[in-house]
């Protein structure tokens, strides 16, 4: 019923298809390789006075709705507070509105690298998939890869006092960004030094699709990219290496499942890597790596 046009004569294009709420996708299999350089890629992006104008459902006795526009705002004032000033922004959204995802690059005191730069990530939805969290990780500046350390909920779900309670726990969360960035830095060096074999890459691509952080289809293009990484820079048989082919093939997946999969990437690999974080790790619910794609 569907498809693209074919020529009499000439054979239909070989094409999987995606379907969301918003609207009907077709993708090509192969992955294009000059995306152009941003922090986050999705099909909807919005601006910030486009995401204003999305409408917030009625509260009921269970479920307190939060504008997204309203936690943008709370985050860029906790920033503000903190001494921490936002380079760019991206949002995101799904399901006619129902989902969001925000990305914001963060400058500060000591946060500095050549090779990195620190975002934060929030999301939130209204149709209570997911509660309302803000998520701690970094863009490496060679690939624009993204990865998250952390996925901090703003309230389990949303409950009658999470308006209350969101200034306060965007604080908390705010005020941990400094020891977040200095455990990244001991990470990548951890994983940098830790040699694996093209085996050993294979048998974690594997075990990462196990744990429900990396899709099934993306374990071989994984295990190519850590055999011939595009970025010269990750030319090296190390687990950074992998973890930098896993987080290149994660680029244009669900953004929402983006912090709760690399978090488990993180547990795998720590533990090879000998690395023990100093933040306190969040559970991470396995959940929402199973719900449907956003």
């Amino acid at each position: 019923m569907f498809g693209f046009p074919v020529k009499k004569d000439e054979k239909p294009l070989k094409k999987c298809c995606k379907v969301s709420a918003d609207r009907l996708s077709f993708f090509p299999l192969v992955k294009p390789q000059n995306i152009e350089q941003i922090m986050i890629i999705a099909k909807n992006l919005v601006s910030r006075e486009e995401l204003a104008s999305v409408r917030t459902p009625d509260a009921t006795d269970s479920f307190t709705p939060i504008a997204h526009s309203f936690l943008v705002e709370q985050t860029l004032e906790a920033l503000d507070r903190n001494g921490y000033s936002v380079t760019e922004e991206k949002h995101a959204l799904a399901r006619f509105g129902q989902r969001y995802f925000g990305g914001f690059q963060i400058a500060g005191p000591d946060i500095n690298s050549s090779e990195r730069k620190l975002v934060l990530g929030l999301r939130n939805s209204h149709d209570r998939t997911f509660a309302a969290s803000i998520c701690v990780g970094n863009r490496m500046i060679v690939c624009e890869n993204l990865c998250f350390s952390s996925d901090i909920k703003l309230a389990r779900r949303h409950t009658t006092n999470i308006l209350r309670d969101i200034p306060r726990v965007l604080a908390e969360a705010i005020g941990r960004l400094l020891s977040h960035w200095t455990d990244m830095e001991t990470r990548i060096s951890r994983y940098q030094n830790t040699e694996i074999g093209f085996d050993q890459a294979c048998a974690l691509a594997v075990q990462l699709a196990e744990a429900k952080a990396l899709p099934a289809r993306e374990v071989f293009p994984v295990t190519q990219e850590w055999k011939s990484p595009r970025h010269p820079e990750f030319n090296t048989p190390t687990l950074w290496n992998l973890y930098n082919s896993v987080t290149e093939n994660l680029k244009g997946s669900d953004l929402t499942k983006l912090p709760a999969r690399t978090m488990v990437m993180q547990s795998i690999f720590d533990a090879m890597a000998g690395h023990s974080s100093v933040i306190e790790a969040e559970v991470v619910d396995v959940s929402e790596l199973e719900m449907a794609d956003a």
